[in-house]
């Protein structure tokens, strides 16, 4: 049986990809360019591993960057985790339960970014249906995990 953080990874990786969305596509939006945020999201990520594969054994600053936020640099940051826990955690419980229990946390992510309008998504607030269907998805990993 694997550890609780092996379940807990992947939950916590899925999560954070609407959110990962959200903050890419305002970035998308400061920079007036999709690929330039794409661009800087992966280069953030990327100075992220290396640092870490560094720690194991200058971001170019131009004019457009000083208008952006902290958090319009963390999209990189949150696709990291997820590449990264995806190979870690992915090969060690599987890919099914990997994978529901990465849906399960895109899901609830979603669910309160669209509550709450975070991350520049559109208010939806959370309806008795929506919450049933989430509870079913929580339900269907317990089966999953059990199987």
């Amino acid at each position: 049986m694997p550890n609780w953080w092996l379940l807990a990874l992947p939950l916590l990786a899925g999560a954070a990809l609407p959110l990962q969305a959200g903050i890419n596509g305002q970035l998308a939006k400061q920079l007036s360019s999709f690929m330039a945020a794409a661009l800087v999201s992966f280069l953030v990520g990327s100075a992220a591993l290396l640092l870490i594969v560094l720690a194991n054994r200058e971001v170019p600053v131009l004019a457009t960057f000083k208008s952006l936020n902290w958090w319009h640099w963390s999209g990189g940051f949150l696709g990291a985790f997820f590449i990264a826990t995806a190979a870690f955690a992915g090969p060690r419980i599987g890919a099914l339960l990997f994978m529901v229990l990465v849906l399960s946390g895109q899901l609830g992510m979603a669910l309160l970014l669209d509550h709450n309008g975070w991350a520049g998504f559109r208010e939806a607030p959370i309806t008795l249906g929506k919450a049933a269907g989430l509870a079913l998805i929580v339900a269907g990993v317990w089966m999953i995990r059990r199987g």
